[in-house]
């Protein structure tokens, strides 16, 4: 990266002032970035919120297209801008958002999590926690708004999304859940918290909880009864989100037979590895064989996380020495245990000043204390270095060169989780996988996710079954990915249950992977001998988060 200052343009101004936008109407995304003005306040989810976030989606979009560009540095971000810009615009008229309900990633979850990442040293600090916590009816209550619009204009989310969330919320609301811990453990750095902002955060999270109760109540009696038996999202809605979800237009059956290919690759690669583990076993004797080691195992999540720090610190501190140049801001990452119990592993990046680092986040489902070191080696790589800490708090860092949207936010979910898979390969290919039991984890891990190209497809598109038995559905979109995944139960039917409600987002990390290599290749022929990796892994990197159409455009044509 250059040390020389790039002069803001007209388009950076646009850019700029659309995250403030953002800030201010969605306070959770503003905590995320580390803007702490809107700390005390969440989302507006009625759909008014959503139709004034939509108002301000078109305008900027006008002002965009109506701007001049400098530079290459412009072309990136108004080519990448318009279409996340132009994609808002498109999932707003198909009237997603009046049937946004899933088991991760919607209104339900966000506004929970909204509190993981606020600063709690201070007094002042648990003061805004507990102005955020009263603001907590009144976005659910927005929340119940949309939904009841959807639900009257027939546009009504899977009843199988909609039951799990009732679950979750039970969770949520507890005697021991999220709302009683959060507080009853919160302590200051500085000392006791004063005796009225105890009993205002004890009160204010009781309130919360009771909204959340509330929001259950509705979910099970009222939109339950509406809901759609069919998980499937057809082929119009779905292939919005699959571009939402990338950044890029894909032929989606064209995908989906690549997907089938690539399964039975990945297959091949582990019955390979198998028989190096042990000789003669199968894949699933090979697991089995490697679960019996006590050498690879952690129990408890302290010794998980214990590991996965000392697993980050050292590929952060070896990779910064050999293959990609790592600025001290971002050579710390922290590996957390999350406060939830819902089973995903996910990356939170840094704050825009770097005072808060970026962050591994693993969410363990209850009763699974007991976790395999051969298997989960590569995911604290896909989630640290070089992986997504690398590729996020990157674009954090290239302030000389990027505007705050750039830096912050752009991005898709394909650009994203593809490099981290490509991370992982390459991981491979650095020597870090060489003993076959962590390759076998490696693979397992790139097994799923391409059973989940072709389950999510199957079932979106509603694909004729792979053993011709019928149309891809929730049975046996369960059934194919217990054959493909060694996994408890619990994460399985947590995985199956996000797919048939997120659609088009877990392909992005394999197709996203598929076309990162793609790009790869394609520079590395134009280069010929002149091609140098960790060049193009450090220009690739510096352009921050785009779609992927953006990132093939702009490494062809820079």
């Amino acid at each position: 990266m250059t040390d020389a200052h790039r002069t803001p343009t007209p388009i950076d101004t646009i850019a700029d002032r659309w995250v403030d936008t953002l800030a201010e109407l969605s306070p959770s995304l503003a905590t995320y970035i580390g803007r702490t003005e809107h700390n005390g306040r969440l989302d507006d989810f009625s759909p008014a919120g959503h139709d004034r976030l939509a108002d301000a989606a078109s305008h900027t979009l006008r002002a965009l297209q109506a701007a001049d560009t400098v530079d290459a540095v412009d072309e990136v971000t108004k080519m990448d801008l318009s279409a996340e810009l132009g994609l808002h615009l498109d999932l707003h008229a198909a009237k997603s958002h009046l049937r946004d309900i899933n088991v991760i990633a919607s209104p339900s979850q966000d506004i929970r999590a909204a509190f993981d990442l606020m600063p709690t040293d201070t007094v002042e600090d648990w003061s805004v926690v507990a102005t955020r916590l009263a603001a907590i009816p009144g976005a659910l209550a927005g929340y119940v708004e949309s939904l009841r619009q959807g639900a009257s204009e027939g546009v009504v989310p899977a009843r199988r999304q909609v039951r799990e969330v009732v679950t979750q919320i039970a969770r949520y609301t507890s005697d021991t859940g999220f709302f009683a811990t959060f507080v009853g453990d919160a302590a200051p750095a500085e000392g006791h918290l004063p005796a009225s902002l105890a009993r205002d955060l004890a009160d204010n999270a009781g309130a919360a909880r009771v909204a959340y109760d509330q929001l259950a109540a509705f979910l099970r009696d009222e939109l339950a009864p509406t809901a759609s038996d069919v998980d499937a999202v057809g082929r119009e809605l779905y292939a919005l989100h699959s571009r939402r979800f990338l950044g890029a237009t894909i032929d989606l059956d064209e995908t989906y037979e690549w997907g089938v290919e690539e399964l039975a690759r990945m297959v091949a690669e582990q019955e390979s590895i198998a028989d190096e583990i042990r000789a003669g076993a199968t894949v699933e004797e090979a697991v089995a064989f490697l679960e019996e080691d006590e050498a690879r195992k952690l129990r408890g999540t302290e010794a998980l996380q214990k590991w996965m720090q000392e697993t980050s610190d050292r590929a952060v501190e070896e990779l910064g020495r050999t293959h990609f140049d790592i600025p001290d801001p971002i050579r710390r990452l922290e590996c957390m245990i999350a406060p939830t119990n819902e089973g995903g592993i996910y990356y939170t990046g840094p704050t825009d000043d770097f005072s808060r680092p970026g962050r591994m986040w693993w969410s363990v489902p209850e009763g699974v204390d007991t976790f395999d070191t051969w298997r989960e080696l590569t995911t604290v790589y896909h989630e640290g270095v070089p992986g997504h800490h690398l590729q996020i708090a990157q674009a954090v860092y290239n302030r000389s060169e990027l505007n705050s949207w750039r830096r912050l936010l752009a991005g898709s979910s394909g650009h994203a989780e593809g490099w981290a898979l490509y991370a992982e390969r390459l991981m491979a290919e650095l020597g870090y996988l060489d003993d076959p039991a962590d390759r076998l984890g490696m693979l397992d891990g790139q097994r799923m996710r391409a059973a989940r190209v072709v389950l999510d497809i199957g079932v979106h598109l509603g694909k004729p079954r792979l053993d011709g038995t019928g149309i891809w559905d929730a049975d046996y979109a369960l059934e194919f990915m217990r054959r493909n995944v060694n996994m408890s139960d619990e994460f399985i039917q947590f995985e199956v249950n996000r797919y048939l409600g997120w659609p088009g987002q877990a392909p992005s990390y394999k197709v996203g992977q598929r076309i990162w290599e793609q790009i790869r290749d394609e520079s590395a022929q134009r280069a010929g001998a002149d091609f140098d990796i960790k060049q193009f892994h450090m220009r690739a990197l510096r352009l921050g988060g785009v779609g992927l159409d953006t990132l093939r455009a702009a490494l062809r044509d820079g």
